[in-house]
């Protein structure tokens, strides 16, 4: 049975504990771009079990929802209960070939996309970090859920890179 909305909510912030977000999102390209040192592209693209992303599509899945991250909290942060839209990350994935996608460029992606959405919400005035947007699946999430939420959910894709790659590479 897939999980609900508010089931992922309380998986993503249970990664994140007491830890510092900001702190997460800030060291998670690095620690990528560790996990994956010295990995070919055959084992980049190998799925770990029918049904699961191989490393390069959960990369190419992380760069999408970065993208998808910084469009919203610019959407909230200008307009305050704005909407903001579910994507289904499977048809994404589908859609957008995550299989055929370069790990490294994904990474890359990421990287860029992460750090300039870090260096903004550095910018942002502490009141509007309560400027919050109507998730259609989720309901209300603020700027600062959103952060909590993102660091969860790199916790959550970089046990899957680091269990991924540590089995390549016994291989």
């Amino acid at each position: 049975m897939p999980e609900t909305p508010q089931q992922y909510t309380a998986r993503m912030l249970s990664f994140v504990g007491d830890k510092d977000p900001f702190k997460i999102q800030q060291a998670t390209a690095k620690k990528l771009a560790a996990a994956i040192k010295g990995l070919d592209k055959k084992k980049l693209n190998k799925r770990p079990a029918p049904g699961k992303w191989a490393i390069n599509e959960i990369l190419a899945h992380l760069a999408d929802a970065e993208i998808v991250g910084s469009w919203r909290m610019r959407i909230i942060l200008n307009q305050n209960g704005a909407p903001i839209h579910a994507f289904d990350q499977d048809t994404w994935a589908a859609t957008f070939n995550y299989q055929k996608l370069d790990a490294k460029k994904s990474l890359e992606t990421f990287r860029v996309v992460r750090e300039a959405n870090l260096e903004m919400l550095k910018k942002v005035p502490k009141q509007l970090w309560e400027n919050y947007g109507e998730h259609s699946e989720r309901g209300k999430e603020t700027i600062s859920h959103i952060v909590r939420m993102f660091a969860g959910h790199d916790l959550n894709h970089l046990a899957q890179v680091d269990q991924i790659a540590k089995a390549g590479r016994r291989k």
